[in-house]
């Protein structure tokens, strides 16, 4: 899901340019925002595939820009939608798409959808099942699945085995983890040679691994029918923070305070961390870059297995023209076709979200090959929505900021979780209002 190196930052919107050709007499002109969420050059490779397009559909003219990471490109499209000048595409953060249906700033696919001759529910039937909890409101589709993800616990073969662990039988439960970690993390005094595991607790990622936790231990840290109610004193969210603080401060697995991604890949590289937790996308990069033998399995559980999908979907903003949003639309499915969703898949790491990719004979010998990408598809079955909020990124910054204080020893569990719901509280009071019957007085 969600990770970005400095040269994949260094690109800008400078990348917008690249690969555009003029426009041509009598087409339509439309943008494309979209972020890069995986290490890796994305946003090069976006570029290539915008290209293609344009080549292939002479009466659109796609100009695609990078716009930063999940949350930026959320906060540039919010902008240029009250400017009045939207993107007519955005590949966005799944979990924000109701935000956007709530704020009206996203308009429903369905018309669209029926202009082809298809029904929504046969529409989304060419997805992956689990994706629809993030792509529809009310029965609407408001998002088309595009790059999705699950996280992932990768580890390394040898650290395995020079603890005396079968690479071949990974941790299921919570238990099996934390007796792996204890057996796997080398500390030297007072100087820790290897850590058992290392997960990024910045922002969005942090607040996606952990409500995978709470939902493998047997809960949710939201509602995801309502977007003004979140449960973050719980006991199963409750549970999972302090699950996590003492693999820090009483099993000294995992180090303490707030870790980025790249940090924690550099580290796994380098042997420095037996295992680290993160997104399905982050694959292709570990592929590239690992050179030890590794290995990635389910995220482990306490009461049930489960995992919060992740990754982005492709929006039309409200506010473009009817031929903006035809446009828009040829894009969207020429991006999520078998044979683009394959080669997206295959190149960054994220499963392709249209079953049918699956059977497109690169992506078969793909599969074959790279036998660590199943293990997301495997996961699919157990996988539940991502956290989708009234006013998401504050709610969701809440909980984060929490549980960075829990990481960093500021902040017991249950008194910084209290915090969080109370300050969720006041954020979401605002819609809670909104949502409330209004009686005469």
């Amino acid at each position: 899901m969600r990770m970005f190196t400095r040269a994949a930052l260094a690109l800008g919107l400078g990348l917008a340019a690249l690969g555009a050709p003029r426009a041509r007499a009598a087409a339509t002109d439309i943008d494309m925002f979209f972020p890069v969420p995986v290490q890796g050059a994305l946003a090069v490779q976006m570029q290539k595939l915008i290209g293609e397009f344009n080549k292939s559909h002479p009466d659109i003219v796609v100009t695609a820009a990078y716009t930063g990471s999940y949350d930026d490109t959320n906060l540039k499209t919010r902008a240029a939608i009250k400017a009045g000048h939207p993107p007519a595409v955005v590949i966005m953060s799944a979990n924000f798409i109701r935000e956007y249906v709530i704020n009206k700033e996203a308009i429903s696919l369905d018309p669209l959808i029926r202009a082809d001759k298809e029904t929504p529910a046969s529409y989304m039937a060419q997805f992956w099942p689990a994706l629809s909890l993030n792509a529809t409101e009310n029965g609407k589709v408001y998002g088309v699945p595009f790059q999705n993800s699950t996280p992932l616990l990768f580890y390394s073969v040898d650290a395995f085995k020079q603890a005396g662990l079968d690479p071949n039988k990974p941790p299921v439960t919570w238990q099996d983890w934390l007796d792996d970690l204890r057996k796997l993390t080398v500390h030297d005094g007072d100087t820790t040679k290897r850590w058992g595991v290392m997960m990024p607790g910045t922002y969005d990622y942090l607040g996606w691994i952990t409500s995978g936790l709470a939902m493998s231990n047997g809960g949710e840290y939201y509602n995801p029918t309502y977007g003004g109610e979140v449960y973050m004193t719980e006991p199963s969210t409750l549970g999972a923070v302090r699950f996590l603080d003492q693999l820090v401060h009483q099993w000294h697995v995992m180090p303490p305070g707030v870790t980025d991604a790249n940090a924690v890949t550099t580290a796994f590289f380098q042997g420095r961390t037996a295992m680290m937790v993160l997104s399905t996308g982050a694959l292709g990069f570990v592929r590239q870059n690992m050179k030890q033998p590794y290995r990635v399995a389910f995220m482990p559980y306490n009461i049930a297995n489960a995992a919060p999908i992740g990754g982005a979907s492709l929006i039309i903003p409200t506010g473009n023209s009817a031929a903006r949003q035809k446009a828009a639309w040829t894009l969207i499915n020429w991006l999520t076709s078998p044979k683009i969703a394959a080669g997206w898949s295959q190149f960054t790491g994220y499963f392709a979200p249209r079953i049918a990719a699956y059977d497109v004979p690169e992506m078969k010998t793909y599969m074959a090959a790279h036998p660590n990408a199943k293990v997301a598809l495997a996961q699919l079955k157990y996988a539940r929505g991502w956290f989708a909020t009234y006013d998401t990124v504050a709610v969701r910054k809440a909980f984060e900021d929490a549980v960075q204080a829990v990481l960093s020893g500021k902040a017991k569990p249950a008194a910084a979780l209290a915090a969080a719901q109370k300050q969720a509280d006041a954020l979401l009071a605002p819609y809670v209002d909104q949502t409330a019957l209004k009686l005469p007085q």
